[in-house]
């Protein structure tokens, strides 16, 4: 299990601890400290944005509209997708339930036939879209060793999951997610279907008369390729300007509170469908 070593006084004490270890070695705390107590809220949005990017790889979307995951029950596939990583962060891929987490991955993965490469993408997301986002949006900017502990960290998860041909370094692998997302992001209409459940399941979080609003403001918040790759229509000009601007205000706001000193990965106690989670709950129990 990932234990977390004791914070230093002030807002920023968690950097300071993050300083002083090392971000390949100590990668698993490092990433535990960014994402479960300096950025859970972040975190949490950038993951549920990266995998919408993934949405864009015609191949992968027609491997998820086969499956009628997304159009019989999104909630779940999500709710799945996100424990199991937040398990990952939470207790380290090495421990009794990061084990059980990845056995949980790896045989959902293994019901269907997945290129090496769209499992690599996948990977890639998750290693580099939080980075971007927190650094957009959070209360302060990433230290250089939660850069490199996040792309460490998910290369032992990629390397678990027997995933091939990782690039070492953080340059390459990064290349290749801007490599694959330059070929791969065409359309399809697989990526608008997916693309289509996924921005309801997301709307359908907020009460029923401001959804519409919702479903605008996604669309808002998703780039150009990924516009063109799910043929959604452009958004309203103003639409991101206004979004980035609420949620850097958000920033300013949570630098004024006090750090956390506990983490909040893999705790949902609201979870939709694993009400108190993870009270009563095992990585083996998701997914099924």
């Amino acid at each position: 299990m990932t234990t977390l070593p004791r914070p230093r006084f002030g807002r920023y004490g968690w950097v300071r601890v993050i300083d002083e270890l090392d971000p390949v070695a100590d990668a698993a705390t490092v990433l535990k400290i960014t994402a479960g107590c300096e950025f859970p809220w972040d975190y949490q949005r950038a993951l549920e944005f990266a995998l919408f990017r993934t949405y864009c790889v015609p191949t992968i979307s027609a491997l998820l509209r086969r499956t009628g995951e997304f159009e019989h029950r999104p909630q779940k596939r999500y709710d799945d997708t996100a424990l199991l990583m937040s398990e990952l962060v939470e207790h380290g891929y090495d421990s009794e339930r990061g084990r059980a987490s990845l056995r949980v991955v790896n045989r959902m993965h293994a019901r269907y036939d997945i290129s090496n490469d769209d499992m690599l993408y996948v990977l890639s997301t998750f290693a580099f879209d939080p980075l971007d986002w927190i650094d957009r949006y959070g209360w302060r900017r990433l230290h250089p060793h939660e850069r490199i502990a996040s792309v460490a960290f998910y290369r032992e998860v990629g390397i678990r999951m027997g995933i091939r041909d990782i690039p070492a370094s953080t340059a390459d692998f990064h290349a290749f997610k801007v490599r694959y997302e330059r070929e791969q992001f065409v359309y399809s209409d697989d990526n608008r279907a997916i693309g289509e459940y996924t921005r309801d399941l997301l709307a359908s979080w907020y009460p029923h008369p401001v959804r519409s609003a919702v479903r605008g403001a996604v669309l808002s918040m998703i780039d150009q390729d990924m516009t063109r790759a799910f043929g959604f229509r452009d958004p309203v000009p103003a639409a991101r300007p206004a979004l980035e601007s609420a949620l850097r205000a958000r920033g300013r706001v949570e630098r004024l509170l006090p750090k956390r000193t506990a983490s909040r990965s893999a705790q949902d106690p609201r979870n939709r469908t694993y009400p108190g989670y993870p009270q009563g709950y095992h990585p083996s129990d998701l997914g099924v």
